[in-house]
């Protein structure tokens, strides 16, 4: 859609909110969406405000209530809305493309309902539902515009988010991001790396490519190599320190990007490979497309080419039929894979898809103590893999936002190389996030490390300017996405790891 097509709708001295739940795929949408909003005369609204103009729910539909909990949150604001003439709710993301019509008939206060496909439609459909004064439903059956394409309020003056390819050609049978998100489409490389380097001369010094199935990019546009190509690509980019991916998959994991990564200099050696389980017979009855020798076999190899590697996972406990034996398969591939962290699921029927009508489902108390085990396992295994962090001196981008005790404990906090999570002493010279701080680790814990000691260096970048800049501005925030995922087995580094919650 052209820009003239958005600036139709005009929301001039309207404030708006969005609340996101989801994978990484819904927070860069969301974005995107502020980035629409803003661009028609929208402004974010101030967290200590009375409501916002414009309320928008972008949702997820992976989880089994995913949609109670959108309506009972709907049917919070129906008071609100009655009370506040010219007040607006929209509805967008994976359970709109799902439920379409049925969200205005159980929520007829509802205004615009929007799908995945069609989020540059939001500003027009607004300003539709206002002047015709009644719900405005619209979900596109295919991609109109990629999500970077859209204009964007990004979160993060130092980080940013790069979409590389939407949907997903896989069939798993836990899963319906495919239906919801559609076949896989690839962006050219020449566009992704163009918005690269606009990133990058804004002042972004890392970014994260995304996808649903982000090494499978190249199947689409025919380059079986496409994936390792654009990673070694990424390093000719001056100015661009870190590059991160989430989140592959086995299937489509091979030795080129694995030789990308180990030797172009800017790409992370860090890794998010979803295990699901470890059970060869579950991993059929997922539809995964390898088995438990073919997983553990890329980790040796990730390992052999980059031994300081940091590996995490999605693990999903009591798929239907999961057997005792089937999971002491998943215990044991835990325990040879290592991982710094594993984002533990207990499975969750998604309507639609095949598992849901399988047989063979596990009881709750089972499920939970299974769970319980896995947790226990990865917790000790990631307490032990981060003590070997302990006298190690590390290079952390400095974050805004990740230590929520560092104003009492006179710390700053940011991620080193390999995404963990780092609280460091607060050095005497002013550092803003998107600096990078040289620090030796103290400590360990299972889901951070500390370096209590002075710090050994403070380089201030133009990603720490950039900050500076932004925030120099009177301009109002808006309000932080609020990431919907079940209770999970390790706290969530940022960026989140697990695009598609749990799908890859």
């Amino acid at each position: 859609m052209s820009s003239s097509d958005r600036s139709q709708a005009v929301g001039v001295n309207k404030s708006y909110e969005i609340r996101t739940y989801g994978c990484q795929m819904n927070v860069h949408d969301s974005e995107r969406l502020s980035g629409l909003l803003e661009e028609a005369g929208y402004v974010p609204a101030p967290k200590d405000g009375d409501g916002a103009d414009v309320v928008v729910f972008n949702t997820c539909a992976v989880r089994e209530n995913a949609d109670n909990r959108l309506y009972g949150n709907l049917g919070q604001l129906a008071p609100k809305k009655a009370a506040r003439p010219g007040m607006q709710i929209a509805v967008g993301g994976c359970l709109a493309q799902k439920d379409r019509d049925t969200i205005v008939k159980k929520a007829p206060w509802v205004d615009v309902v929007f799908g995945t496909h069609n989020i540059g439609k939001l500003p027009v459909l607004l300003e539709r539902a206002r002047v015709q004064e009644e719900a405005q439903v619209e979900i596109a059956e295919s991609l109109e515009a990629f999500p970077s394409t859209l204009p964007t309020r990004r979160e993060s003056a130092y980080a940013a988010w790069v979409s590389i390819s939407v949907g997903c050609n896989n069939t798993c049978t836990f899963c319906i991001v495919p239906a919801l998100r559609g076949k896989e489409k690839d962006r050219r490389p020449g566009d992704i790396l163009a918005e690269i380097e606009a990133l990058v001369s804004e002042g972004v010094s890392e970014i994260t490519l995304l996808g649903q199935n982000v090494n499978a990019y190249g199947s689409d546009i025919g380059d079986r190599e496409a994936f390792s190509k654009l990673l070694r690509a990424c390093g000719t980019i001056e100015g661009l320190e870190r590059v991160r991916f989430t989140s592959p998959h086995p299937r489509d994991f091979t030795d080129d990007v694995i030789a990308a990564m180990a030797e172009t200099p800017n790409v992370m050696h860090q890794l998010h490979m979803p295990l699901q389980s470890g059970s060869d017979r579950v991993l059929k009855a997922m539809r995964r497309s390898y088995r438990q020798e073919r997983f553990l076999g890329i980790i040796e190899k990730v390992r052999a080419a980059m031994p300081d590697a940091a590996i995490s996972t999605d693990i999903i406990v009591g798929f239907p039929g999961e057997t005792e034996e089937d999971f002491e398969q998943t215990l044991h591939t835990v325990r040879e894979s290592r991982f710094t962290q594993a984002f533990t699921f207990q499975y969750s029927k998604r309507p639609g898809t095949p598992a849901a009508d399988m047989d063979g489902q596990i009881p709750k108390a089972v499920v939970q103590e299974r769970y319980e085990r896995l947790v226990a396992l990865q917790e000790e295994i990631s307490w032990a893999e981060n003590k070997k962090q302990v006298g190690r001196t590390l290079e952390v981008l400095v974050a805004e936002g990740e230590g929520r005790k560092d104003e009492a404990t006179h710390r700053l906090s940011g991620r080193a190389p390999d995404n963990r999570l780092v609280h460091f002493t607060r050095p005497d010279e002013p550092v803003r996030p998107g600096d990078v701080v040289t620090v030796e680790v103290t400590y360990a814990a299972p889901h951070h490390l500390l370096a209590e000691g002075p710090a050994q260096a403070v380089r201030r970048t133009r990603a720490g300017d950039a900050w500076e800049k932004r925030n120099a501005a009177p301009a109002q925030k808006p309000q932080g996405v609020l990431l919907g995922l079940p209770t999970i087995g390790a706290p969530a580094p940022s960026p989140a790891p697990a695009a598609g919650c749990g799908c890859d």
